[in-house]
């Protein structure tokens, strides 16, 4: 038992100043709080309610792919229509 004693104990620098670890426990390294900091999701700096808007562009364009096509619309201006 007398050999668990004389380990030194790991010390950490806080704002709070010298902070003793517990045995077993490794300080906090910089590392750590960024590999934090990166697993958040993003959250909006100005205004934290905002939603994000819809993708309208390209492939997700919902808009778009309800327009007719200006060839097919000058054909069907020019072709007679029989009911």
């Amino acid at each position: 038992m007398s050999d668990k004693l004389s380990i030194p104990l790991q010390s950490e620098l806080t704002e709070a100043g010298e902070q003793t670890l517990v045995s077993c426990v490794r300080p906090v390294t910089l590392r750590d709080q960024l590999t934090v900091m990166a697993n958040q999701t993003l959250q909006p700096k100005r205004n934290p309610n905002a939603q994000q808007k819809p993708c309208d562009v390209g492939l997700f364009d919902e808009v778009s792919r309800n327009q007719i096509d200006l060839l097919d619309y000058i054909a069907a201006q020019h072709s007679p229509t029989k009911f």
